[in-house]
């Protein structure tokens, strides 16, 4: 991790001092991230370091300028993210960010999960500034008390979102007419253990070769609401537009999860609750900051550098004017 840079307050006097502080269009800044500043020259060699890299080199050849201002919009956001952590009171160290990189790979090998992201136009410091601004906004979580894990809580999420949880063993068959699937419906209403031979007489694309369990949301849209409404075990046929013939549904029993069968998965979605309201902080530090990019780079467009239109500088929450 590189060192941060000079602090809000010394960049101002530095600034002040060289009379440069009332105009934010210096040639030598690719942009300027409220009193902090990424220089043209760090750009470059972000860009050069990056690109020493063979395999995101051949990545990105030939949208060398899409790339550079990909880059500059990262250190931008890095720059973000220093003032988020200075506002909330957080710090991270290199030891801290190598220890959630490592809980995020989960044993994978770091050097292929590496190599991976450069054939995406994904540097290494990339990969290693997203998990420290993740790391950031899991101690925003923790400074605001914005995830609440409780045991009341989880097991309230666990009423309200026991319906999405539960789990319904489906399967279908498409069957050549009405006649087949009469005899298809009533050979799986009498003998669910059927599904697989009948299966295999009808194999295809729009045909399970087994009956499986999956969440609500799963079932394909034109199944839903049969699905939804058919008792345990019990089979229906109905014509499909684009399906050539009848298809004929199995719908099983319905697995319905223990609160602790299903803790894992709900202490997921309250993090994930909790990691957006720490992105809106972050967005709400970002908003206040005034963010200037030099119109040789491009102007800002919902927090992603593009090209600029007509050359204007683009500035967010302030003045550009010298």
């Amino acid at each position: 991790m590189q060192t941060r840079r000079l602090t809000a307050s010394l960049a101002v006097g530095l600034a002040a001092l060289a009379g440069v502080a009332g105009c934010r269009t210096s040639p030598g800044v690719a942009a300027y991230v409220g009193d902090e500043q990424v220089s043209v020259a760090e750009l470059d060699t972000a860009v050069d370091q990056r690109l020493d890299d063979p395999a995101l080199a051949a990545a990105v050849e030939g949208q060398e300028d899409q790339f550079t201002r990909l880059v500059l919009t990262r250190l931008v956001q890095a720059e973000v993210y220093d003032q988020v952590a200075q506002r909330y009171g957080v710090t991270t160290d290199d030891a801290d960010v190598q220890a959630l990189l490592d809980q995020l790979l989960g044993g994978q090998d770091p050097e292929a999960v590496y190599a991976q992201a450069a054939t995406q136009g994904v540097g290494r410091a990339d990969v290693v500034e997203s998990v420290r601004e993740r790391l950031v906004r899991e101690r925003i979580v923790a400074a605001e008390d914005l995830a609440d894990l409780g045991e009341q809580r989880l097991r309230q999420d666990y009423e309200q979102q026991l319906p999405a949880l539960t789990q319904v063993r489906l399967g279908y068959v498409t069957v050549p007419d009405q006649a087949a699937a009469d005899a298809a419906v009533a050979t799986l209403q009498a003998d669910p253990s059927a599904y697989p031979a009948l299966a295999a007489r009808y194999p295809g694309s729009t045909t399970l070769p087994e009956v499986s369990a999956g969440t609500p949301d799963q079932v394909p849209a034109p199944l839903a609401d049969r699905v939804a409404a058919a008792a345990p075990n019990t089979a229906f046929s109905l014509p499909v537009p684009g399906v050539p013939g009848v298809l004929v549904v199995f719908v099983g029993d319905r697995l319905v999860p223990t609160f602790e069968e299903a803790r894992p998965q709900l202490e997921q979605a309250a993090a994930e609750q909790a990691d957006d309201a720490a992105q809106q902080r972050v967005a709400d530090v970002r908003a206040d900051l005034d963010i200037t990019v030099n119109p040789r780079f491009g102007v800002i467009d919902d927090g992603t550098i593009v090209p600029a239109d007509g050359g204007v500088v683009d500035v967010l929450g302030g003045s550009s004017d010298g």
